[in-house]
């Protein structure tokens, strides 16, 4: 897979788009959210300012993974990000992660740049599966993943210690097959197929 095309992805809410290097001081402070780091990283003393740049900096050029800005279309304000990696060739699936900043949430923006993001996987790249990992804990983004389509698989039982409490980690995926069924809506087509 060559995830070297970083292409823009439009929805009604958000673009998703590649990342310059100019988006590293507003990563930096979407990052340092006590929000995102207590769902996303254990925070460590090597994260600084220059790394951040010289990281987003550099997302344009990675042929292995695909980094996105998730932009607020109204307001082209940048909110976050969503990103597809660890290719699996055999398996033709990779992982996939997002996080969003205060600012991006409670509107749908997550909701929709996970739809575009993974749509553009199935539709676009061919990918049979996509998966990810969350802690158990971390009930906005499971709300996400569900309403995207994917599905629980499992759970790593008490796998990490997050403030002093052992938590699961969740692993979700959503199969091609699937995704070609509902398009990332799966409530809406059990409404439509109950008949309401």
């Amino acid at each position: 897979m060559d995830f070297s095309v970083k292409p823009v992805l439009t929805g009604a809410r958000t673009v998703l788009r590649p990342f310059t290097k100019d988006d590293a001081d507003t990563m930096w402070e979407i990052i340092g959210d006590p929000e995102v780091v207590r769902f996303t990283f254990t925070p460590n003393s090597e994260l600084t300012l220059d790394r951040v740049r010289s990281w987003y900096g550099s997302r344009a050029e990675q042929p292995d993974r695909l980094d996105l800005a998730v932009t607020d279309r109204a307001t082209g304000e940048l909110v976050g990000e969503v990103v597809l990696y660890e290719w699996d060739p055999q398996a033709r699936g990779c992982t996939f992660r997002t996080l969003v900043g205060p600012r991006g949430r409670g509107r749908g923006l997550g909701t929709e740049a996970t739809r575009l993001i993974v749509g553009y996987a199935f539709e676009q790249l061919g990918l049979h599966r996509v998966q990810l990992e969350l802690y158990g804990n971390n009930h906005r983004a499971r709300r996400v993943y569900e309403k995207a389509g994917f599905v629980v698989e499992g759970a790593r039982r008490e796998a990490a210690l997050r403030d002093g409490e052992w938590v699961d980690e969740v692993i979700m995926g959503v199969l091609d097959r699937e995704w070609a069924v509902h398009r990332g809506r799966p409530e809406d087509r059990a409404v439509s197929s109950t008949g309401r």
